[in-house]
């Protein structure tokens, strides 16, 4: 296994920000961190000041590059984790659709298959299933199929995670439904329970959040909005510290005065960056599919033909560039929403998520208008400098 070092980078840690670093990287792994001139024998590669992150995390994805992780395709599965690179993202978490039981259990299966089997160095890395439906509200489906909706079940669940070989890490869930508490109630300690396609009012999702929920889905969209007298699930997201909120910065699915607001009232730490991208990400305007419905891609929209948004085509360094955009908030405090936050809610900050000497070689490293020159999977350079 090959050992290099990146110097004259800034570096961002989660103790600091070194202006002008190195990183050492040695089998696969982060193996030292310096500030100043690198003073050693191995070969090094200038990075002429860019900026050094951990690689993006996205924890929610169907799909992107002409895949979805519906398709139950493992060859299509392995060419999204390699396009995803491109994006500087290096870890990600597929993500499933309000489908029949039979095609929902067949891309769990093909999921863990291939998660069993990826390539750590050559392609982004599955770290888990984000499971979206059926379990939510038929009164807010987005881009779900609403034929597939279901009421919740433990022995469901348990099926459903048996299929993905116990990789479920991630669940949304409308927690008003029937059986949603206790479902919520068996698996809280196995499974991140995120509240989304949801009508539950700010008294139910706080009371979502007392008995183990820690997660708003996509924030702002599929589900009860914020009135000054119900304040909804989106009043619960911002004002309760439990629940951690995740946000598509697309300046499409919410607008950019939103997004600040939900910034300035979780910070750094409970805030997510996602694309809940679908096939058409990286792809030509045109016509797609996401979960058997015809989806009409064009610009920067995604919207089924009744206008209802279907997922996005967001990049994840495209949303960090929204995001530095919208809040005015610096590089400095905004990587955290791209990956320790991530890291930390997966339980695998022990290893991703974050610079620091044991963890894995996955890092990104953008010029200043946040374009990818440089993704680095588990020591592996790919260059995508233009």
């Amino acid at each position: 296994m090959s050992k290099y070092v990146l110097i004259n980078g800034c570096i961002y840690t989660e103790r600091e920000k070194i202006d002008k670093g190195y990183v050492i990287i040695k089998n696969g792994k982060i193996a030292g961190l310096g500030n100043g001139n690198y003073e050693g024998e191995l070969e090094t590669y200038d990075m002429k000041g860019r900026h050094i992150l951990p690689g993006f995390i996205d924890m929610h994805i169907h799909g992107g590059y002409g895949e979805d992780a519906m398709d139950g395709s493992f060859d299509g599965l392995k060419h999204l984790s390699e396009s995803l690179l491109s994006e500087g993202t290096t870890s990600y978490v597929p993500t499933t659709m309000t489908q029949s039981e039979q095609n929902i259990k067949a891309a769990l299966k093909n999921i863990a298959d291939y998660q069993s089997q990826q390539d750590r160095y050559q392609a982004a890395e599955v770290v888990g299933v984000h499971l979206e439906g059926p379990f939510i509200s038929e009164h807010k489906v987005g881009a779900q199929n609403p034929k597939y909706v279901q009421r919740p079940t433990v022995e469901k669940l348990q099926q459903f995670q048996e299929s993905a070989n116990n990789q479920i890490k991630v669940i949304t869930f409308a927690p008003e439904v029937k059986g949603a508490l206790a479902l919520l109630q068996s698996f809280k300690d196995k499974i991140r329970f995120s509240i989304g396609h949801s009508v539950a009012t700010f008294e139910e999702t706080n009371k979502a959040a007392q008995n183990g929920a820690r997660h708003v889905t996509h924030l702002y969209n599929a589900a009860t909005p914020f009135e000054h007298r119900k304040p909804g699930v989106f009043g619960a997201a911002w004002t309760n510290d439990d629940l951690h909120t995740e946000i598509i910065v697309d300046g499409v699915h919410s607008h950019p005065a939103a997004v600040k607001i939900a910034y300035k009232q979780k910070g750094n730490s409970r805030f997510f960056l996602i694309t809940d991208a679908m096939r058409a990400k990286g792809m030509p305007e045109g016509e797609y599919d996401l979960g058997g419905q015809n989806v009409i891609v064009k610009g920067t929209e995604a919207r089924l033909e009744s206008g209802a948004l279907a997922g996005s085509i967001l990049k994840m360094n495209d949303g960090l560039n929204n995001l530095i955009n919208y809040t005015g908030d610096s590089l400095e405090n905004l990587w955290r929403v791209t990956s320790l936050n991530q890291a930390k809610a997966l339980k695998i900050d022990d290893r991703k998520g974050s610079l620091k000497v044991g963890n894995d070689a996955d890092i990104v490293v953008l010029d200043n208008d946040i374009n990818v020159q440089l993704t680095i999977k588990s020591g592996k350079m790919h260059h995508f400098s233009k």
